[in-house]
């Protein structure tokens, strides 16, 4: 009896398993980077059905993220380089410019001697003259205060792309009075190269002005009618994106 009130007593503790205990966070780790590869996928297949413009912007954000390294007056920053405008986005800068051009103090007087058409080409802005002048002085060179705050407008808008430009100059079949030589020729020619002046001195860049063209009055916009002022009149065109590599088109006129 005494042996036995003696015998040692043995304790048994149980190990509990540690599958049912804290899984720690290794698990939230593996959650989200399922998670960012599910959304790269997404990413993915969402460029792969994108416009080219999308990609080029995009691509170009990787490239440059900080933007500096072709801003061209967009304030797309971080873009690379500022979109060009194609053929399918024509018609929409048609509408932004029209909307500028009508917020305009002016636009009231000016607004039946403007036309724009998107031609195979590019975008065509004309600004044609009245009897005794709308944009320019009549028989000079000179821009008049509503043709100068026009070209002004136009400069600040049409300087946020890369897209080039082309400057024409017409004029009726009248015959020029001044003496000296001094014709349609020459009076067609400057006055497109005198916008030249004017819109690249407020935003249009050095390199965009691709041809500054005086057509005198061989490109009559209403032939059956030759000495209309509104044959007098000079041709903005906005080129699509690769028009430059592409022969220039020659205005169609208006009967």
């Amino acid at each position: 009896m005494e042996s036995e009130s003696k015998a040692p007593i043995i304790i048994i503790r149980k190990k509990k398993s540690a599958h049912g205990g804290h899984h720690g966070g290794a698990w939230k780790v593996a959650y989200a980077d399922f998670v960012t590869a599910m959304m790269a996928l997404f990413i993915v297949l969402w460029l792969m059905n994108s416009s080219e413009q999308v990609k080029k912007a995009i691509g170009g954000y990787f490239s440059d993220p900080s933007g500096k390294g072709k801003l061209v007056g967009s304030g797309l920053a971080g873009s690379g380089e500022s979109l060009a405008v194609g053929k399918d986005d024509m018609a929409g800068l048609k509408d932004k410019l029209e909307g500028v051009i009508k917020s305009m103090p002016k636009f009231q007087e000016m607004k039946d001697n403007l036309d724009m058409t998107v031609t195979g080409e590019g975008l065509r802005l004309e600004l044609l003259e009245s009897e005794r002048g709308m944009f320019f002085e009549s028989g000079s060179a000179s821009p008049t205060g509503p043709g100068a705050q026009l070209l002004e407008k136009l400069a600040q808008e049409l300087g946020k792309l890369p897209n080039t430009i082309v400057i024409e100059g017409h004029t009726d079949a009248r015959a020029f009075s001044k003496s000296g030589g001094y014709t349609n020729w020459e009076l067609s020619t400057d006055r497109a190269n005198a916008a030249r002046k004017v819109m690249q001195a407020l935003g249009v860049r050095p390199d965009q002005v691709k041809q500054v063209r005086g057509y005198a009055d061989q490109h009559l916009r209403t032939p059956a009618d030759p000495e209309n002022p509104k044959n007098r009149r000079v041709s903005v065109i906005i080129q699509y994106q690769d028009a430059s590599r592409a022969p220039a088109s020659k205005p169609k006129p208006k009967a």
